[in-house]
Parts: C-alpha cells; sequence; structure tokens
C-alpha cells in the first residue's frame, strides 16, 4: 500500500469506529440518566408497540380499581339508607303488636301508636326519595326494579327484587300459569251429624231426639251447646270465634239433609282445622286434623342469561314461610306473588300476564377494557312497594292500626316488609364482598404483574448498563488515541522530502 496525503484511510477508520462508540457512549448516559431503556422508536420498534400496550393496560386497571372502589362507596351509601329503614320498620312492627294488645288499649293509646307509624312511614319516604351519591337517587326505584299489577283480577301484589331465577332481572312483562290451586282446609259434616234445617234442635241430630249437644274444639278455643239450642246457635258461636280459630262455619245441603260445614279463612298448610267434639254435633267423628294445599305457580319473567334478555321459568311455591298463606307464592330469592281467590282458580295450561317490571340498575366499569362491567339493582323501598303482597289490597303506605284487624294485618305487612329489605341488603353485601372487592384484590395483582412485564421490556437494567458505558468509554479513549496518531501518519511523507 502507497503512502497519501489527500486520503488518510487509517484516520478515516479510527474515525468511523470513534464515531459509533460515542453514540454508544451516548446511548448508554441517555438509558442511565432516563432510566429508560427505550427513550425513542430507534431503540427497539418492537418493544415500543409492547410496552405502550402494556402501559395503557396498567393505566386502565388503576382506574378499574378506583372505580371499583367508588362503586364500593355507592354500595355503602345505599346500604346506610335501608339500615335505617329497617330500623324503622322494627320500630313500625312494635308498635303495631303494641296496638294489637285491644284488650287493654283504648282509643287513645292506638291513635299514638298510628301517628308515630305515620311519622315512621314518611321518614322510610323520605329516605327512598333523598338517600344520594352525589345527584344519583339509590332507593327510590330509579336504580331498583319497579313491578306493576296490571291483572287486579289474577293478583293483588308482586315484588321482583333484582335478582330472577338466579340471574338480573329485565325489562319485561311476568306471565304466570296456576299448576296447584291452592285450597282451604275443610271438615264437612254430614258423614255423622246430620239435621232437617238450620233452625233444627241439636237434639235432632241424625234424626232422632234425644241429642244432649255437648262441646266442640276448634283450634284450641272450646264452644259448648245445649241439646236445646238451635244449629244456627252453633254455627253462630263457631262464627264468634273465627278471629281466634280462623275457621267458620256455615249449613249446607245435600241428599235431603242438612249439616254443618267448617272451612278455614286462609289458604295453604300452614292453616290447618283442628276440631274434637264430645259428641255427635258437626263431624261425627271425634279428632278430625285438616289442612289446606299450597298454590304451585310457574312464572316466566325477562333476565339476563350470558349477556342476553330471555324469558325465564322459575317455579313459585306457597306457604313457604310458617306464617303465609298458599296464597302467597313465593321464590327463593325473596320475589313474591299474592294471588287472588280468582286468580287461584285460573288454573289453566296458558299463561297470563299478571305484571310488567321496570329493570333499574347501576352499572360500574370494574375493568381495564370494554365492556368489563357489571350492574346491581339497588332496589325500591318506596312505602307503596313493601309489604304488598301480604294482606291483599294494601302496603306499608296504608298500614291502619286502629282497628284489631289493622293491627294485625300491619304486623304481617311489616314482617313482609323486613325481610324485603333484608333481602336488599344481604344481595348489596354479597355484591361489595364478592364483586367489588374481589375485584380490586384481582386487579392490583393484574397491574403488578403487567407493570413487570412493562418494566422488564421499557426500563434500564443499570447494571449491564453501567457495564456496556464502561465498556465504551475506554474504547471511546482508545479510539481518540489512535484517531491522534493515524491523523499524524501523513507526516512521515515529509522525511521523504528532506
Amino acid at each position: 500500500m502507497g503512502l497519501q496525503i489527500n486520503t488518510n484511510v487509517t484516520a478515516l477508520d479510527a474515525l468511523r469506529n470513534l464515531t459509533n462508540v460515542s453514540a454508544a457512549v451516548s446511548s448508554s448516559i441517555e438509558k442511565l440518566s432516563s432510566g429508560l431503556r427505550i427513550n425513542q422508536a430507534a431503540d427497539d420498534p418492537a418493544g415500543l408497540i409492547i410496552s405502550n400496550a402494556l402501559q395503557a393496560q396498567v393505566q386502565g386497571l388503576n382506574q378499574a380499581i378506583s372505580n371499583s372502589q367508588d362503586a364500593t362507596n355507592v354500595i355503602k351509601t345505599a346500604e346506610g339508607g335501608l339500615s335505617e329503614v329497617s330500623n324503622l320498620l322494627d320500630n313500625i312492627r312494635q308498635l303495631a303488636v303494641h296496638a294489637a294488645n285491644t284488650g287493654v288499649n283504648d282509643q287513645i293509646a292506638v291513635e299514638a301508636d298510628q301517628s308515630q307509624i305515620s311519622s315512621a312511614v314518611s321518614s322510610i319516604e323520605r329516605i327512598a326519595e333523598q338517600t344520594q351519591f352525589g345527584t344519583k337517587n339509590l332507593l327510590d326505584g330509579t336504580s331498583g326494579i319497579s313491578a306493576a299489577v296490571v291483572n287486579t283480577t289474577a293478583i293483588s301484589g308482586i315484588n321482583i327484587g333484582g335478582t330472577y331465577g338466579g340471574v338480573s332481572t329485565q325489562n319485561g312483562t311476568v306471565n304466570i300459569v296456576v299448576n296447584n290451586a291452592a285450597t282451604q282446609a275443610q271438615v264437612a259434616g254430614g258423614a255423622g251429624a246430620t239435621y232437617a234445617s238450620i233452625n233444627a234442635s241439636l237434639s235432632t241430630v241424625n234424626g232422632g231426639s234425644t241429642g244432649a249437644g255437648g262441646t266442640v274444639v276448634i283450634n284450641g278455643q272450646s264452644i259448648s251447646v245445649s241439646g236445646s239450642d238451635t244449629v244456627q246457635t252453633l254455627i253462630n258461636k263457631i262464627n264468634n270465634l273465627a278471629g281466634s280459630t280462623g275457621v267458620t262455619a256455615d249449613f249446607t245441603y245435600a241428599n235431603a239433609s242438612g249439616a254443618i260445614t267448617l272451612t278455614q279463612q286462609n289458604y295453604g298448610g300452614n292453616f290447618k282445622i283442628n276440631e274434637s267434639e264430645s259428641s255427635a254435633l258437626v263431624a261425627g267423628t271425634s279428632g278430625t286434623l285438616v289442612t289446606g294445599n299450597n298454590a304451585t305457580v310457574t312464572v316466566v319473567a325477562s333476565a339476563l342469561v350470558n349477556g342476553a334478555v330471555t324469558a325465564v321459568v322459575s317455579t313459585f311455591v306457597g306457604g313457604r314461610s310458617s306464617a303465609d298463606s298458599g296464597l302467597r307464592v313465593t321464590d327463593t330469592y325473596g320475589n313474591s306473588i299474592l294471588l287472588t281467590e280468582a286468580g287461584n282458580g285460573l288454573s289453566s295450561a296458558s299463561q297470563f300476564t299478571v305484571s310488567t317490571v321496570t329493570a333499574g340498575a347501576v352499572q360500574f366499569q370494574i375493568g381495564g377494557n370494554a365492556g368489563q362491567t357489571v350492574s346491581v339493582s339497588l332496589g325500591n323501598v318506596r312505602t307503596s312497594n313493601l309489604g304488598n303482597t301480604v294482606v291483599t289490597g294494601s302496603n306499608l303506605s296504608q298500614v291502619d292500626v286502629t282497628t284489631a284487624q289493622g293491627a294485625t294485618n300491619a304486623i304481617k305487612i311489616a314482617d313482609e316488609a323486613i325481610s324485603q329489605v333484608s333481602q336488599l341488603r344481604a344481595n348489596l353485601g354479597a355484591f361489595e364482598a364478592n364483586t367489588l372487592q374481589s375485584t380490586i384484590q384481582y386487579l392490583g395483582v393484574g397491574v403488578e404483574n403487567l407493570s413487570a412485564s412493562e418494566s422488564q421490556i421499557r426500563d434500564t437494567n443499570v447494571a449491564q448498563e453501567v457495564v456496556n458505558l464502561t465498556k465504551n468509554q475506554i474504547i471511546q479513549q482508545a479510539g481518540t488515541s489512535v484517531l491522534a496518531q493515524a491523523n499524524s501518519a501523513p507526516q512521515q511523507i515529509l522525511k521523504l522530502l528532506q
């Protein structure tokens, strides 16, 4: 190779290497000073795409955690309102029990009870209207389920909550089929005690003339009559105790003779006639015990199944609770329907529409991606919606304890209202614990793992980068020295010119 002055290839080669190592030193300093391995797209184009996607996901999950915490606060606000409603209902029930003690109370006392109950009912209505989170109403039905009766012939009340058939209740109609009608317990005389007419003397039982009367015991209440009393007298005495026994009597004719028939006023298996008699007066047989049958109803309503609104079929059974009428049919989720006597008699294979459901709910975004939401019904605790399926045509807003029957009905209504509110509180508590709190937990784990993955791609490995910087700085120093020597090489040519 010859010696040239104009082109110093050796110096150019040293300059190129020095430029490269200087760029590497600058890159290492940038990475160490920023803490990031990727400071610009050229550092790692594929890594930039992946890390940006991970970073967006982490930020979305962090916001979802915040959303879930806000949702928890909404649920706690609603549950706080329901807790106070529950306390007021307890007070209403206590006052109704006091008012039902008619043997002690005078009119002033029961009117005082009614005044306190009216005040408590007003407070419940106010809580329903004014419980808010920000400006969002929580308990007035706009964020809950409201069911309106559209067939008053078939049913007198309906309560449908946020869960139907194990899934979320949706807007739609409620259709029913009465599979098995409820019946009343009945003891039909005639086999052992017959009379010529309702005005006949009891001594003429079974066509004789020597009947001496006796004692009839119905559900623990004793009625005594003599042989000279008439059938009408015995019937009147039985009916006078109907408030205690739940049993009425009337006179029925069959096969040219008449007999006393006992009928339980309430429908279903929870209500019985336990009748015994010292001599043939009613059934002719002592120790009769009969009960009624409970209604079984197939209910079809709209609910959310796998993301689609579907007609869901559920079976409601009457008399499920110990004090329930056989006409009050319920499911295992706290939903209930109160059949009328006419509706109970509409047993057929065809459905008929009894109600429309308006399903309000609050929706929470609890995930980092579109569509990752949950909904929950906060309930409707307006007084017209509480205790509305236990006494025909009545609800909490209509409670009146100024009469003995009104006080008894008030206790039943308060019991059902307490059960409804308790079910709402339980549903919200389960949603908070099993959905929101668990979501916060697993989202936290997701943020941790995604952040680790993002860091692996984007962040600087400081130890490795210090090694690279040290190495490149040494090479840079060496390159500078070598370039200086390469630049001095053409000066050797001057010696040839001397």
